[in-house]
C-alpha cells in the first residue's frame, strides 16, 4: 500500500497525542493528518501523474516533514536534496530527475529560478524554516481532508542520490514497500512504543533523519523533540524528557566532551543508537562508562535502509554492526561468490524487502550492482565474527564517511583537477576524532605553478557541499603509484593520516 497509508493506519487511536514538539509549538497526530492533507491538496492540484517527482532543498522544520509525507500521500516521488549542495550539483540533480515540483528556501529562490529556466511545466515553491514561503501559504488555504492516493509496494516513493565512484551521482529508487517493511522491522526490533520520546537532531534530507528516525515513531504514535541542529549542551538538557536518541558518532563524541553527561542525566533514556559512520571503540567504551548505557550500532545505506543491528536485548558488541535484521539476508563472499569463513573479510551482499528497485535511469548500472541470483552488492567489505555479528572492515568503493555523510573521492578529484596549476590530485579519508574521517586532498602542481592550500579549500567550498571540501590540502612532487601506475592511497593515508 501507499507508505503514508501504512504509517497513518493507527493515527485515529492517538489523534490527541503529540507527534512533534518544535520549541514551544506542538503538533498532534490529528494536526499531522490535517497538515499533510493540505500539502497533498496543493500538489494534487497541479495535475501531476502518480510517480512524478517533487524535489526539495529546504531547511529542517515541521513543514519540511509535512511536505515529505504529503508527497507520499499524493502518490508522488520525493527527492530530498542536501541543504549544502551548491548550484552546480543541483543543476545535475534537477536535470537528471526532472521533477515537476521544486521547493526551495526563500533565500534560494533566485538561484532556483535560473536552474529551472526553460524547463516546461515545472512549478517552483518556497518553504522557509519558520513556516514562511509560497508553499506553506498555499497549504494554509487548502482543505484539511485528502484521500490518500493508492500505490503498490513496488511503486517509486523516494529517489535518494548517492555519490558515484566515477563522479556522477546515482539516484537510488526506493519504493513504498521498501519504506514500510523497514519501518515495521525497526519498530519491533528497537521496541518503539507510544511512550517513547525521540530527540531528533539529524538532518531531514538524509535516510537517517528522514526514514530511520521518523517512520518507526509514526507507526508507534511516539513523540519527536525536534532540534534544528546538534548542540551538545542543548541535547544534554533535553535528555531528562526523552527516551531515545539516534545519532552519528560525532554526536556521542561531542556529548562526551560535556561534563554534564552523567548516569543521572541519562536516567530516563531507554536507547542510544549510532549509525551512518563507524563508531570508534574508544567512544563506545567511554560512553558506557560515563552513562551506563551501551550504544546500539547498526548498518544501513540509501539503497537498502537498515540492514543490520546489534540486538536490543543481549550483547551489543563494540566494533560490530550486529546481525541481519529480520527479513534481511546477508552474505560475505569472496571470488566467484564463494562464502567466506568466520574472521575472513569478503564483499557484503544483501537481499530482502528493504532493498531498492534500482538506479534511476541507469539500467546498466543497476544490472552491474546485482548478482545473477538477485543479491545487491553493497560495495562494503565485512567479516562474520563469532556468534553471527558483522564487522565492517572496509569499503570496496573507496568511500569516505565524514560526519555521517558519504563522500566519494572521485567527485572531488575531478573538481580539483580543473583548478589552475593542478597537474593531478588524490583525495583520501583520514581518522578524525570529531568527524570519524576527514577529507584530505593531496595535489601535484604543474611545473612552475604554486598552489595555495587555503585558496584550494575556499574554492572547493564554493563549488561543492562543505562536507565534501577538503579539511586539509598537502602539496607533493608526485603521487605514490604501484607497478601498474595506480595511485597507492594507502601510502598517502600513512603519510598524512
Amino acid at each position: 500500500m501507499n507508505a503514508y497509508a501504512f504509517f497513518s493506519r493507527d493515527f485515529p487511536c492517538h489523534s490527541g497525542s503529540i507527534f512533534l514538539q518544535d520549541g514551544d509549538t506542538a503538533y498532534t497526530y490529528a494536526d499531522l493528518e490535517r497538515e499533510t492533507a493540505r500539502y497533498a491538496r496543493v500538489l494534487a492540484g497541479l495535475g501531476l501523474a502518480p510517480g512524478e517527482r517533487v524535489a526539495a532543498q529546504v531547511e529542517k522544520s515541521p513543514q519540511a516533514l509535512f511536505l515529505y509525507l504529503a508527497t507520499l500521500r499524493a502518490g508522488l516521488a520525493f527527492l530530498p536534496l542536501n541543504t549544502a549542495y551548491k548550484q552546480g550539483e543541483l543543476e545535475y540533480f534537477l536535470g537528471d530527475a526532472e521533477p515537476r515540483v521544486v521547493v526551495c528556501d526563500p533565500k534560494s529562490q533566485e538561484m532556483f529560478q535560473s536552474l529551472i529556466a526553460g524547463k516546461a511545466g515545472v512549478h517552483l515553491f518556497t518553504l522557509g524554516e519558520r513556516n514562511e514561503g509560497s508553499l506553506s501559504e498555499a497549504a494554509g488555504k487548502s482543505p484539511s481532508e485528502f484521500a490518500t492516493v493508492p500505490r503498490s509496494g513496488d511503486d517509486l516513493a523516494v529517489i535518494l542520490y548517492t555519490s558515484g565512484t566515477t563522479g556522477r551521482s546515482k539516484g537510488a529508487m526506493v519504493t513504498h514497500g521498501n519504506l514500510t517493511s523497514n519501518a515495521e522491522t525497526l519498530r519491533l526490533h528497537w521496541r518503539v512504543t507510544g511512550q517513547d520520546v525521540l530527540i531528533h537532531a539529524l538532518p531531514a534530507f538524509h535516510i537517517h533523519g528522514l526514514f530511520v528516525a521518523l517512520h518507526p515513531l509514526l507507526l508507534a504514535g511516539a513523540r519527536i523533540l525536534m532540534h534544528r541542529k546538534f548542540d551538545a549542551r542543548v541535547i544534554l538538557a533535553d535528555l531528562p524528557r526523552a527516551t531515545l536518541l539516534m545519532g552519528v558518532p560525532t554526536f556521542y563524541v561531542r556529548l562526551l566532551a560535556e561534563p554534564g553527561l552523567t548516569r543521572e542525566a541519562c536516567a530516563r533514556m531507554r536507547l542510544f543508537v549510532s549509525g551512518s559512520a563507524p563508531l570508534l571503540m574508544e567512544t563506545f567504551d567511554a560512553f558506557r562508562a560515563r552513562t551506563g548505557h551501551t550504544i546500539l550500532e547498526r548498518y544501513g545505506m540509501s539503497e537498502a535502509g537498515m540492514i543490520t543491528s546489534n540486538p536490543y536485548d543481549g550483547e551489543r558488541r563494540g566494533g560490530t554492526v550486529g546481525m541481519p535484521l529480520p527479513g534481511v539476508e546477508l552474505r560475505v563472499v569472496g571470488p566467484n561468490l564463494m562464502p567466506m569463513p568466520f574472521d575472513m573479510p569478503g564483499d557484503i551482499q544483501i537481499r530482502g524487502p528493504n532493498v531498492f528497485k534500482g538506479y534511476w535511469r541507469m539500467p546498466k548500472k543497476t544490472k552491474e550492482e546485482f548478482t545473477e541470483d538477485g543479491w545487491f552488492k553493497t560495495g562494503d567489505v565485512g567479516t562474520w565474527t563469532w556468534g553471527g555479528w558483522i564487522a565492517i572492515s572496509g569499503r570496496a568503493k573507496d568511500l569516505i564517511i565524514s560526519g555521517g555523510y558519504n563522500v566519494y573521492p572521485k567527485e572531488i578529484e575531478l573538481a580539483l583537477d580543473e583548478l589552475p596549476g593542478v597537474e593531478e590530485s588524490a583525495v583520501i579519508g583520514v581518522p578524525d576524532v570529531d568527524f570519524g574521517e576527514a577529507v584530505v586532498a593531496v595535489i601535484v602542481p604543474k611545473k612552475g605553478s604554486v598552489i595555495d592550500p587555503a585558496g584550494v579549500i575556499a574554492t572547493m567550498k564554493e563549488q561543492l557541499a562543505n562536507y565534501k571540501a577538503p579539511k586539509r590540502v598537502h602539496i607533493v612532487e608526485e603521487l605514490p603509484r604501484n607497478t601498474m601506475g595506480k595511485v597507492q592511497k594507502n601510502k598517502l593515508r600513512e603519510m598524512f593520516g
